[in-house]
């Protein structure tokens, strides 16, 4: 790839990351957001750096998963603050499921909707990793009946009573 290449290449990506935090900016401290439920995940989960009070299992399975320390927490703080008794890793069969960057994005799409029919929440992990994994998403989000947030480094889908919306943080 020549200089011109190269140079163009990251203007685009720095362009697109621009435009992303413009999006993301109105939510910014829940600014924005009309949802008491998700104003009260941006307070109480994604502003919080340490901890709730609790078990700490799903953080350090997490880690041990290979997940940034940042992301690990928000997940274990959510877990917490929405009271979830169980979590399952890659797989759809507890009250919060997390699916890492190892599930590939067809699987992603059949445990989403497995987990929509029992009620339960999922986390997709690194929903912007390759083209395909977007894609998915995506298409989950459109036919998902309640809400969405997206955190960024994760795609929540909750499927409660709550009605259809979609966040982006």
């Amino acid at each position: 790839m020549n200089i011109a290449g190269h140079i163009g290449a990251r203007l685009s990506g720095r362009i697109a990351e621009l435009r992303s935090r413009f999006v993301r900016a109105r939510y910014f401290r829940g600014h924005g957001v009309h949802s008491p439920f998700v104003y009260d995940l941006v307070r109480q989960v994604f502003m919080r750096r340490d901890l709730l009070p609790g078990d700490r299992e799903l953080c350090r399975t997490l880690l041990a998963a290979g997940v940034a320390k940042s992301r690990a927490v928000e997940l274990q703080n959510l877990a917490i603050h929405c009271r979830y008794a169980t979590f399952g890793l890659n797989r759809a069969d507890a009250d919060l499921c997390v699916l890492t960057r190892e599930v590939a994005s067809q699987e992603i799409l059949a445990l989403a909707r497995s987990a929509a029919e029992a009620k339960r929440t999922v986390a997709v992990l690194a929903p912007y990793a390759d083209r395909e994994r977007l894609d998915v998403c995506r298409r989950i989000v459109a036919e998902h009946r309640s809400t969405t947030v997206d955190r960024c480094g994760y795609l929540l889908l909750f499927n409660n009573h709550l009605p259809k919306q979609h966040f982006r943080l």
